[in-house]
């Protein structure tokens, strides 16, 4: 049996930049106002095992990798500007994964002012209160 996939062509929104984030090293940026819904970004990932992922935690990639699948056993790099978003528990945006399509995108949750960085809650949802993992003792 061949499984076939089904791709979406990767797409970032021409008004995203990567500049200096206050306190956070890089982060993602828009440069024009931007309506709550828009999609920002469409960006193809490269899944990994969960071996794979054991030797990842061990580099810098770390921070930068999502879990990956239903069971979230699998790990993934996203391509494009996704690994870029900083984190906010009040995000301006949220991500969804496609597991099937094997894509992470990226949404505006609300009117995004030209000149604000984007976030992105770590947790999955926009609004999630729960500590990540470098913010938990």
């Amino acid at each position: 049996m061949k499984l076939s996939l089904i791709f979406l062509p990767a797409m970032v929104h021409s008004a995203l930049y990567i500049d200096k984030s206050r306190d956070k090293g890089k982060g993602v940026f828009i440069q024009e106002n931007i309506p709550a819904k828009t999609l920002l970004e469409t960006s193809p990932v490269i899944v990994m095992s969960k071996e794979e992922r054991i030797l990842l935690d061990q580099t810098l990639l770390h921070d930068y990798i999502f879990e990956w699948g239903a069971n979230k056993d699998l790990c993934c790099m996203a391509l494009g500007y996704v690994a870029m978003y900083n984190h906010s528990y009040t995000s301006n945006c949220e991500y969804e994964m496609d597991f099937e399509k094997a894509v992470i995108l990226i949404k505006s949750i609300r009117f995004i002012n030209a000149g604000e960085e984007l976030f992105i809650n770590y947790n999955g949802n926009w609004n999630d209160p729960s500590a990540v993992w470098f913010h938990k003792k």
